[in-house]
């Protein structure tokens, strides 16, 4: 009977925390995961923009590291996970 009613006290705990892994860290990961392979697939020319805002179409790439076209003859170095969106072709140009 003890036993019992000590489980019956950690219920509510076990609830809340299947409803956190289900609404919060579950989609979270699936977020990471799908930003993972989209950062791992850009290539040369793609159209991106980053988490500051700042938008540019991709000169290199590397491991880590990848050059951002801004504007003409402007280019600038950015760490490849800082790219937060991969934007349709001629988005630059529409802008």
């Amino acid at each position: 009977q003890k036993m019992n009613e000590g489980l019956m006290s950690f219920l509510p705990f076990i609830i809340i925390f299947i409803l956190f892994y289900f609404m919060l860290i579950r989609p979270q990961m699936k977020q990471a995961k799908d930003h993972r392979s989209m950062v791992s697939a850009l290539k040369k020319g793609d159209e991106v923009a980053m988490s500051s805002g700042i938008i540019g179409k991709i000169i290199t790439l590397g491991d880590q590291f990848a050059t951002i076209e801004v504007a003409k003859t402007v280019e600038i170095k950015i760490q490849k996970q800082t790219i937060q969106t991969l934007l349709p072709k001629g988005t630059i140009k529409s802008i």
